[in-house]
């Protein structure tokens, strides 16, 4: 077994290097661009929805935030590991009494913390609903508790792809593609062979989020979050003991 996941994992070193991301996301100007760009386009898809349809619901909103998210996580991920790389401060971490699995989950919280942030920020749409109609309250929690699975997946492939290069456009267009697979998989099975269908239903994100929203919270979900994520922070490990 890997050295590095045998080792004690210190939760300080983990909280060192979480404020440490947070406060370089957010010393940037660029960071706010970011999550005003996000809140503008939910807005939009928000209200676009509600009139599109004429009903004051917040389903087709719901239904497009996954397709926003792959956008938006590669944007906030791309520089976890890649800019390290390009400066060269990797090295400068390699050397201090932190381990690999304490650098990828400091870098992978912070990425989750902000994807947190930005979705918590966008509850202040389904708020509104609640002034001009009764939008039934287990299906919002439950909506949002799904996105943040969601989030948590996307966040660990962001991880990923930038752990692969220091460029980080390259890191963009990897996670981008990766998102976009498990996003679309689930769409596309009205199209495929019969012994496909199981396979792509279970591996998109589509049944799972579904089934969170409508409140139907099973293990099958929650396994398929965890072990998904749990698989690409694998391989971000992997690829951290490879580049050494």
């Amino acid at each position: 077994m890997n050295q590095n996941l045998e080792s004690k994992i210190n939760f300080n070193n983990i909280w060192v290097i979480f404020k440490r991301e947070m406060k370089t996301f957010f010393d940037s100007p660029m960071a706010y661009i970011v999550l005003v760009t996000f809140l503008m386009i939910t807005g939009w898809f928000f209200s676009s929805t509600i009139f599109l349809i004429n009903q004051a619901t917040i389903d087709g909103y719901l239904d497009i935030l996954p397709l926003v998210f792959i956008f938006f996580v590669p944007a906030i991920t791309m520089r976890l590991f890649s800019e390290e790389y390009k400066s060269g401060t990797i090295e400068i971490i390699a050397t201090m009494p932190v381990t690999d699995n304490e650098i990828i989950m400091g870098k992978y919280l912070a990425g989750f913390g902000i994807m947190a942030i930005s979705i918590l920020l966008t509850l202040f749409y389904p708020i509104c609903l609640l002034f001009v109609s009764k939008p039934h309250i287990g299906t919002i929690i439950g909506s949002y508790l799904g996105l943040l699975f969601i989030a948590m997946f996307y966040i660990s492939i962001g991880v990923f792809a930038s752990s692969i290069t220091k460029n980080q456009i390259i890191a963009f267009l990897i996670s981008f593609i990766i998102c976009f697979f498990f996003f679309i998989a689930g769409k596309i099975i009205g199209i495929l062979p019969g012994f496909l269908v199981s396979v792509l239903e279970y591996i998109g994100i589509d049944s799972h989020f579904n089934n969170i929203t409508k409140g139907l919270i099973n293990s099958r979900d929650i396994i398929y979050y965890f072990s998904a994520s749990a698989f690409f922070y694998i391989l971000t490990l992997r690829m951290i003991n490879i580049r050494k």
